[in-house]
């Protein structure tokens, strides 16, 4: 028998919430502990990927005896257009669709149709987006805009071939990724980011060929560093490169001069090519928090709310929504989740009071999205 590590997402101690009576109809307004508003919402439609990444869905983990959630356990598509319609009352005005790898949901196009409708209490159009790694990304992306889905952001963390292989674990090309890229991007979904997780020792030579290569392409190139989410990718602090680092290995080749952040929740600093050739950014969540700012939820796949990509525990939507709790309940129950709400992980990550205890599990990124 196999070796399994069982991520948090099962274990049974997670709590359910109960729907009480409380605040009026939301309208917006719904603050937490620390004033933080709830604008993002992240919304993880499978559990299944077809990259086994090192740092998010290691194949030793991951293997093929891993159990991964049964079809019946997955929220419905009208079930995640109910939960989303109250979310986007309680103030989310973008929502982000992720997994494990989210084309992998089967009739996707019908869910982001659904969500495409919704508006914001003001009347504006949802900003609809979604992250994927890239590998399907081609035979999509048409399909996609046509269904109402704003932009994409892709996973790609080199341009060695082999090493792509090497980082993916699944042997999958590095040309299918790039012309997923391209075909997104005529598509126009837009505008269209790139994200690559710099892991120290293993793909920081990739930062300058990256930076070269989506230079004038009208593509945001973002470098992120490597976080510690969950517990089963071997996270290392010494593997962690720092942003400024990153920063100044490309303005040693390219003049960068700094933008104003598009809003106070950005996580991304944003740089500028000095030369016009378009603009990148960092994602410094490890040297940086941003945890002051943060506006997001997550939502599992399994319908469990989640406040924090650090968070030890969720609170259960699902089992509310299947036992037939009425909106105004369910909005009660978020009202009051995200109100008691003091998340700070990355603000004290590595002091004497740090944010969870020894031995302690944290949701794994794949389960939740990043």
């Amino acid at each position: 028998m196999s070796r399994r590590i069982i991520p948090v997402a099962d274990i049974s101690a997670i709590p359910v919430i109960p729907a009480n009576p409380g605040p009026p109809s939301p309208d917006g307004t719904l603050h937490d502990a620390f004033a933080r508003p709830l604008r993002d919402l992240r919304i993880s439609v499978t559990d299944r990927c077809n990259f086994r990444c090192v740092y998010c869905m290691p194949r030793a983990v991951f293997d093929k005896n891993y159990r991964f959630l049964p079809h019946s356990a997955l929220l419905s598509f009208e079930e995640i257009e109910r939960l989303a319609r109250i979310f986007v009352a309680h103030g989310v005005e973008k929502i982000r669709l992720t997994g494990g790898e989210p084309l992998l949901r089967k009739n996707l196009e019908y869910l982001i149709e659904r969500l495409a409708r919704l508006t914001t209490p003001g009347g504006q159009p949802l900003d609809l987006t979604l992250t994927t790694n890239g590998a399907l990304l081609a035979r999509k992306a048409h399909s996609l805009k046509n269904a109402g889905l704003t932009r994409v952001t892709v996973s790609l963390d080199a341009l060695d071939d082999p090493l792509f292989r090497q980082m993916n674990d699944a042997d999958f090309a590095l040309d299918e990724v790039l012309t997923g890229i391209s075909t997104a991007h005529s598509a126009g979904l837009a505008p269209l980011k790139v994200n690559m997780v710099v892991k120290r020792g293993t793909n920081d030579s990739q930062i300058l060929p990256m930076a070269n290569y989506f230079r004038h392409s009208g593509i945001v190139l973002r470098f992120i560093e490597y976080m510690d989410v969950g517990t089963s990718n071997g996270w290392n602090m010494t593997e962690v490169l720092p942003s400024a680092e990153v920063i100044a290995q490309i303005a040693a080749h390219y003049p960068l001069v700094p933008l104003e952040a598009h809003s106070e929740a950005e996580t991304a600093q944003r740089w500028g090519y000095a030369d016009g050739a378009g603009e990148i950014g960092v994602i410094s969540s490890v040297t940086r928090a941003f945890c002051a700012t943060c506006t997001r939820a997550r939502l599992s796949t399994e319908g469990k709310l989640y406040l924090c990509l650090f968070a030890s525990a969720g609170h259960d939507l699902r089992a509310l929504v299947r036992q037939g709790t009425r909106d105004a309940d369910l909005a009660a129950a978020i009202a009051h989740i995200w109100h008691n709400r003091n998340d700070r992980y990355s603000q004290l990550r590595g002091s004497a009071h740090g944010p969870t205890l020894p031995g302690e599990r944290r949701v794994e990124m794949s389960y939740i999205g990043g």
